[in-house]
């Protein structure tokens, strides 16, 4: 089912949005950006759907052909291009497709809608190919790229759309909705400040195998203080989960050196880890947590990027220096 209404913590954005299509002032290109787990695919479905809604109010009918054939799953005016078969790029071909589809008329006689995510999985010829359209899309037809981080597009794919930034919500604007996701409302505010204050990735963090992902990972550092060798507790860890597992460590070691340079706990995202971060501050020092925390990263980035990085290597020598710390 297409998704109609924006996230509640959108609604500000989302009048904004309605406004600007409502009075025809909204550009032809919009980027949406911000990090995962704030709900960017939900805002952009939305606006889809209104656009290609034959009767739109302040969101899509849900009733129309158009909204029909949203929700059945293809609507001959609509395309979406993202990698193909798990790839981590988005190559020349499927927007060779995007600039065959806006040199046709709208079969329904409205916008022709292209909905392009992730956006910065261009490689640089596919972004080459995307700015003759860009620059020249005809009229009633509508880019909308998704982000999580538009530093790494091109500057002429940036410079061609208008840019909407998501931010990190106040609690009190997305705890209720995640209250009623998780059916407890201390459990919301826990993961809430677990992921940092994004709504839909406390929400997944709070599933089953994140869960229990979260509490090997506890289980684990615990037993490489007391001793436990790294590369006999990396084979305990799932090698496909190894972006989650980074996910984890990179948050645990910005908690760390919070906790390390202000002494504040308040500023801690996982205050159920306080004993082991007190137990990491005692035995390392601080700019060893940071040569760390930059190892994290560059491995992150790099399998992001698809810079094929083995996984199971990549476990053992992050935790062979993990554990070098801990025991220092």
């Amino acid at each position: 089912m297409a998704q109609l209404t924006p996230l509640p913590w959108q609604s500000e954005l989302w009048q904004r949005l309605v406004a600007l299509q409502t009075s025809d002032r909204l550009p032809h290109a919009l980027l949406i950006s911000g990090p995962h787990g704030l709900g960017k695919q939900q805002l952009a479905e939305a606006l889809v759907a209104r656009t290609l809604c034959l009767s739109p109010g302040d969101a899509a009918c849900g009733h129309c052909h158009g909204c029909r054939m949203l929700a059945a799953g293809y609507h001959p005016d609509l395309l979406r291009i993202s990698p193909a078969d798990n790839r981590r790029q988005i190559r020349i071909d499927p927007i060779r497709e995007v600039n065959q589809f806006v040199a046709q008329t709208a079969q329904q006689g409205g916008y022709r809608v292209i909905l392009l995510q992730p956006a910065e999985a261009m490689n640089v010829a596919a972004a080459n190919a995307l700015l003759k359209s860009l620059e020249e899309p005809g009229s009633r037809t509508l880019f909308v790229l998704l982000s999580d981080v538009p530093s790494r597009m091109l500057a002429t794919i940036r410079s061609r759309c208008q840019h909407w930034t998501l931010t990190v919500p106040a609690p009190a604007a997305c705890l209720p909705w995640l209250a009623e996701a998780l059916g407890d409302e201390r459990e919301a505010a826990f993961w809430l400040r677990v992921a940092g204050g994004l709504p839909l990735l406390a929400r997944e963090l709070a599933g089953g195998e994140a869960r229990q992902l979260r509490q090997t990972l506890q289980e684990l550092f615990d037993a490489l203080v007391r001793g436990a060798e790294p590369v006999a507790e990396a084979a305990r860890l799932d090698r496909q989960a190894v972006e989650r597992i980074l996910w984890y460590g990179i948050a645990w070691l910005e908690d760390l050196i919070r906790l390390g340079l202000s002494g504040d706990t308040e500023q801690v995202r996982n205050p159920d880890l306080l004993p082991l971060y007190r137990q990491a501050i005692k035995n390392g020092r601080l700019r060893d947590w940071f040569r760390l925390l930059d190892y994290a990263r560059e491995q992150q980035r790099l399998l992001v990027a698809g810079g094929n990085p083995n996984p199971q290597l990549v476990l053992e020598a992050w935790l062979v220096r993990w554990s070098a710390l801990l025991r220092s």
